[in-house]
């Protein structure tokens, strides 16, 4: 037994070094197999991003010029805050209702069948009335990253709670913890963190799919003015570089959002 638990550690870092091995021989295999195409002329550079068209907009976006408004910099802190703040937004509504409706019978029954029936509005279908109610500026699109990534949030932490198992709901009754703060404290909270924490990387990533069609939105800067405006352009280059860039930054805070839950549930695998 002590054996086995031994080699446990030594596993971890073998098999995650293994997968960075993978990840970056099949990203080079690709880049090989693009700039190769790109050479013998079989990609039209007009329709589709060729390395050079890319290095080209990555030198553009670097300089104080910028490209769309903005140098690479700008565009990206603009993207962030928009991201951050609809997230925050979003888990600051979507936890705790999900908790509630988790909890009480009640509560899920009062504003389960008005969930119901937004749920299967899409997020984008909602741009007309964010620009009535909020106008062009950046509330309108937290307000469209807000819709998208809210849903995730309450599913999940709902999901959460239901999964509890009943005898620790009446075991904490029993023992004096039948109050809604030390049952929401003891109890719902850690017994639904698995779950919430998959329904925060799930309304995370909404949030950084919602974010170009938000930008598009009367932008003045940001990742998606710089799709847009590429687009207009007919600069492939220019939009496969801004899409990088859009899966990177989601992907590195997916990341730290995955760091975190370790910290935070480290009896999970």
């Amino acid at each position: 037994m002590s054996e086995h638990t031994a080699t446990l550690p030594a596993r971890r870092p073998r098999a995650s070094r293994r997968r960075i091995t993978v990840g970056v021989t099949a990203v080079a295999i690709a880049f090989a197999i693009w700039a190769a195409l790109a050479a013998l002329g079989l990609v039209n550079g007009a329709r589709f991003p060729t390395p050079a068209t890319t290095w080209q907009a990555a030198v553009q976006l670097s300089q104080d010029s910028g490209y769309a408004g903005g140098t690479l910099f700008q565009h990206i802190g603009h993207s962030l805050r928009l991201v951050f703040l609809g997230f925050l937004v979003a888990i600051s509504t979507g936890v705790p209702l999900g908790l509630l409706m988790g909890f009480s019978r009640r509560f899920d029954a009062l504003i389960g069948p008005v969930f119901s029936l937004l749920r299967p509005i899409p997020p984008l279908a909602w741009i007309p009335l964010a620009i009535l109610w909020l106008g062009l500026g950046d509330p309108a699109k937290i307000f469209l990253i807000w819709v998208s990534s809210f849903t995730p949030a309450l599913i999940n932490t709902y999901a959460g709670v239901r999964n509890i198992d009943p005898t620790l709901i009446e075991a904490a009754r029993v023992h004096g913890a039948g109050g809604p703060v030390r049952m929401l404290r003891d109890v719902l909270v850690p017994g639904s963190l698995p779950m919430m924490f998959t329904g925060l990387r799930l309304s995370l990533q909404t949030a950084w799919m919602t974010l170009v069609a938000a930008e598009l939105i009367g932008a003045f800067i940001g990742l998606g003015k710089v799709l847009d405006t590429a687009a207009l352009d007919i600069r492939p280059g220019m939009i496969l570089y801004a899409m990088i860039w859009v899966g990177l930054l989601g992907a590195v805070m997916t990341r730290g959002l995955e760091w975190i839950e370790k910290k935070a549930l480290p009896w999970l695998p």
